[in-house]
């Protein structure tokens, strides 16, 4: 019935001169054809399709008929496949490239996420076809296809199992494929020298930045020894191999953003043609996996890629996906080693990366629910201390004292702050930041409390513990005779500033635990040890739903806490109080 109808429709369309066709009969036509392809007559419309007297018909109508025949050819049906595939290589061949091209897009756009790599797959060719036909006028067609692509790739998982990220293994291959002949016509164009076509390089560029945005900067690159991360790391090299083949310098894409020196044509603006986003990751291969690495000249020194990479560091550290915290930590923590140790001048302290980037490492390192990125953000916040000269380090030390707002990140500054001074104490060491007249700034600023006695010990625990393990280093190490550090001119204001209210703050706090353990104990006594639910507050929060154990447990913790605090701070005292050494 349906071919009966449309081999009516096919000759009565035979009569009308001039392909003037009205909109009844393309709604006609499309409707007959569609439904002998879903009935499975795919031979008849296929012998209607190749006569040369529907060809007029086929050009201005066949376009239509692409929807069904991609869902057709989806379905592994045997019996019609090889015909709908001659339907299709046929329509190809007779209509016009545009309306191909839209209705092939319209096909990849509407894939459902469980076909979309079956969808890609079998389009990529006929798209590459149909964009080849273009000719000269390809850019603009050829953007707006990989645009609709790379959003489909986008949808497929980048993390799993092997299984689940195959479908974007096959499909980051096939777009290598996909787009070589045009990557080739651009080379060919800049060798010649003649007629460069600025947008279709253009067009080129834009997909290697959006393929170094998605899917490269959420895929783990670890493990090389796995097949599909070997293929994503292929596609990543491939991909900074079309940047060079088309004349993007990789050395002048990673320092953009630090030298602002493109002027870029056309009415893109620098942001656009160049993401950050994009560029980060350009570093993240480069640096960390030295993905074609052997194209960076060696003759840039360490100093001046962290100075570039640091603007990449920032963007990375500043956000909250794992992706992108852990490529923003192996990249400074690359850049970093490269630099010889104690090298960093303090006039670098004075561009704005070099503070924000440490502060949102300690973001890392405090608020990071992941403990292995928060891990190696210590790790690298203490590399980045070794990279500086001491007068860097004396004025980082401080700035990031004064910014963290973490006891425990405090506590690192200040052992950071002993053993400097130890090493400046040491023959040979001596220097004037970590010794006499500037040291005693610093040593004001973490020998304090941060409320005075009214400070919440336990949540300073760490600031505290450091800072008197730092005083009583001090007051042993460096004699009164010899005051190198210049703690003796001030062991009385420290007394009055910071161990008077220290002992006062344990006193009231010892006391008043004891007071909370004895009531607690009163009540248990009275009730019982029934499960019955209290609230306790730490830190300004509550923590809700405690039983008498879990209240006992914590009063004991905090009292053995303080037992630790005084132990230390009498030992303090008692060097304050004794006598000084002499030489």
């Amino acid at each position: 019935m349906a071919v009966d109808q449309l081999s009516d429709i096919v000759q009565r369309c035979q009569r009308i001169e001039n392909d003037s066709y009205t909109s009844e009969d393309y709604d006609s036509f499309q409707s007959a054809a569609q439904k002998c392809i879903e009935e499975g007559h795919s031979a008849q419309v296929l012998s209607i399709i190749i006569d040369d007297k529907n060809k007029g018909i086929v050009r201005c109508m066949g376009w239509n008929l692409v929807g069904t025949l991609v869902q057709a050819v989806l379905k592994n049906d045997d019996r019609n496949l090889s015909h709908n595939h001659a339907i299709l290589t046929n329509l190809l061949q007779i209509c016009s490239p545009k309306e191909l091209l839209v209705s092939l897009l319209e096909q990849v756009e509407a894939a459902s996420p469980d076909v979309i790599t079956e969808t890609l797959m079998f389009l990529l060719k006929p798209l590459q076809k149909v964009l080849l036909k273009f000719g000269s006028k390809k850019a603009a067609f050829l953007g707006m296809a990989l645009s609709t692509l790379m959003n489909q790739v986008a949808r497929l998982p980048v993390t799993g199992e092997e299984e689940g990220t195959e479908g974007l293994c096959q499909c980051c291959s096939e777009m290598l494929w996909f787009v070589k002949p045009f990557v080739e016509e651009v080379k060919v164009n800049n060798c010649s020298g003649v007629g460069r076509d600025e947008e279709l390089k253009l067009e080129i560029l834009k997909f290697c930045m959006k393929s170094l945005r998605e899917p490269l900067l959420a895929v783990q690159l670890t493990d090389r020894d796995q097949p599909q991360v070997s293929t994503l790391c292929e596609f990543a090299s491939e991909i900074l191999a079309i940047l060079s083949g088309i004349g993007e310098s990789l050395p002048d894409l990673l320092c953009h953003m630090y030298l602002k020196k493109h002027a870029a044509p056309g009415f893109l603006e620098e942001d656009v043609r160049y993401p950050k986003e994009s560029l980060a990751n350009l570093a993240y291969l480069l640096f960390v996996h030295h993905i074609a690495i052997e194209t960076f000249p060696a003759v840039l020194s360490p100093v001046f890629i962290l100075q570039c990479n640091m603007e990449y560091i920032e963007f990375l550290l500043s956000r909250t996906e794992e992706s992108h915290l852990q490529r923003g930590l192996d990249l400074y923590e690359k850049s970093l080693v490269r630099v010889e140790d104690s090298s960093l001048s303090v006039e670098l302290l004075e561009l704005k990366t070099f503070i924000s980037v440490p502060q949102n490492l300690v973001k890392v390192m405090t608020m990071c629910p992941v403990h292995h990125l928060r891990s190696k953000g210590l790790s690298v916040f203490q590399l980045s201390i070794v990279k500086f000269n001491l007068q860097a380090k004396y004025k980082f030390l401080r700035c990031m004292f004064r910014t963290s707002h973490h006891s425990g990140v405090e506590g690192v500054i200040i052992k950071n702050v002993k053993n400097l001074v130890d090493f400046s104490l040491r023959p040979g060491n001596g220097n004037a930041w970590f010794q006499g007249a500037h040291l005693m700034p610093l040593l004001r600023l973490v020998l304090s409390l941060p409320q005075g006695a009214e400070t919440d010990l336990l949540q300073n625990l760490d600031r505290i513990m450091e800072s008197l393990n730092l005083l009583r280093y001090l007051l042993i190490r460096d004699k009164e005779c010899h005051n190198e550090t210049g703690i003796w001119t001030e062991v009385h204001a420290i007394h009055d500033g910071f161990i008077k209210p220290l002992r006062l703050g344990l006193n009231m706090s010892k006391a008043h635990y004891k007071a909370e353990l004895q009531s607690l104990n009163t009540k248990n006594t009275t009730r019982g040890h029934s499960k019955v639910d209290c609230t306790i507050t730490v830190g300004n929060e509550n923590l809700p739903n405690l039983t008498p154990d879990m209240q006992l447990e914590a009063l004991y913790s905090a009292l053995s806490t303080f037992e630790l605090i005084e132990c230390v701070l009498g030992r303090v005292e008692e060097v304050m109080e004794a006598k000084p050494q002499t030489a």
